[in-house]
């Protein structure tokens, strides 16, 4: 067992303090960041995270065509399914990866390179609502070419720890076109981010405890100083809680939240699931 990081200060964002709001019956959501109508100074970005909302879309409801650029944006599938549409007019097969868009399952995460603009639309064509988590990241250039890629994360290996999302583009900033259409990630079998910036899921069953490596190991180019944001969805009837770094002021319950300071890569944060129920939590590590 790791020892707990006396150097890290853990601030906690309750759920019960997020900004919320319903949009005619078909959205409810939660922002941890400033976002659409909801603004408050104090949360605009942690490091290259930008936007967290835990979004819930009614049946036979959705998101319109809309159009985004310079932002590096990812949907989590918590429940239920969500459709994908885009402005580049090309629609992948049922269960595809890679740069093909489909109808997404739990599992599954859909990124999207804004860069210089895209326009694309989000559907929940199923009889049951879906819950997601909608995620952007603040690229580390801007003018990127449009892009996007599709891939679903074993159930299995999140419940034996922390399994890498995202992982930064390997070719970084400098990367040319041909490395930007090959988009190697700097973790094998995660989807390449243009950001210094990883993302890791796992299912802790109750009285376990998984570990994170701060910055994945040696992935990341900003070793010192990292931003450190954990979330825990609302998916169990409030029966799911965690614990970071053995504090007990560090309890996160569901909907609830942790900004992470003081860390350097390769520091090791420990998660104890303490609740009622299994819990999935949600890692984002950022420069």
């Amino acid at each position: 067992m790791s020892k707990p990081l006396s150097q890290a200060k853990i601030v906690l964002r309750r759920s019960s303090d997020r900004g919320y709001a319903e949009h005619g019956g078909w959205l409810k959501t939660f922002h941890t960041f400033s976002f659409a109508g909801y603004y408050d100074h104090r949360y605009i970005n942690f490091g290259s995270l930008r936007v967290f909302n835990e979004d819930r879309v009614a049946a036979k409801n959705g998101f319109p065509t809309h159009p985004h650029r310079d932002a590096e944006i990812f949907s989590y599938i918590l429940s239920g399914e969500l459709t994908h549409r885009d402005s580049m007019v090309r629609k992948g097969a049922e269960g595809a990866q890679g740069k093909d868009f489909y109808r997404m399952k739990r599992g599954d995460v859909q990124f999207t390179t804004g860069g210089t603009g895209i326009a694309h639309s989000e559907q929940n064509e199923s009889l049951k609502p879906v819950h997601f988590l909608q995620i952007w990241a603040l690229p580390w250039r801007y003018g990127l070419k449009p892009n996007y890629h599709t891939k679903s994360f074993d159930e299995a290996g999140k419940r034996r720890g922390f399994v890498p999302i995202l992982s930064p583009l390997k070719a970084g900033p400098e990367a040319s076109p041909r490395e930007e259409e090959e988009a190697v990630p700097s973790i094998p079998e995660t989807i390449p981010i243009h950001a210094d910036f990883v993302m890791g899921a796992g299912i802790i069953e109750p009285l376990g405890r998984f570990e994170w490596t701060v910055g994945a190991g040696n992935v990341v180019k900003q070793k010192k100083k990292r931003n450190v944001y954990v979330h825990l969805p609302m998916t169990k009837g409030g029966k799911a809680k965690i614990r970071l770094d053995q504090r007990e002021d560090a309890v996160l319950e569901e909907g609830d939240g942790a900004f992470i300071t003081g860390v350097n890569a390769g520091d090791v944060l420990g998660v104890e699931s303490i609740g009622e129920a299994e819990t999935e939590v949600i890692v984002l590590d950022s420069d």
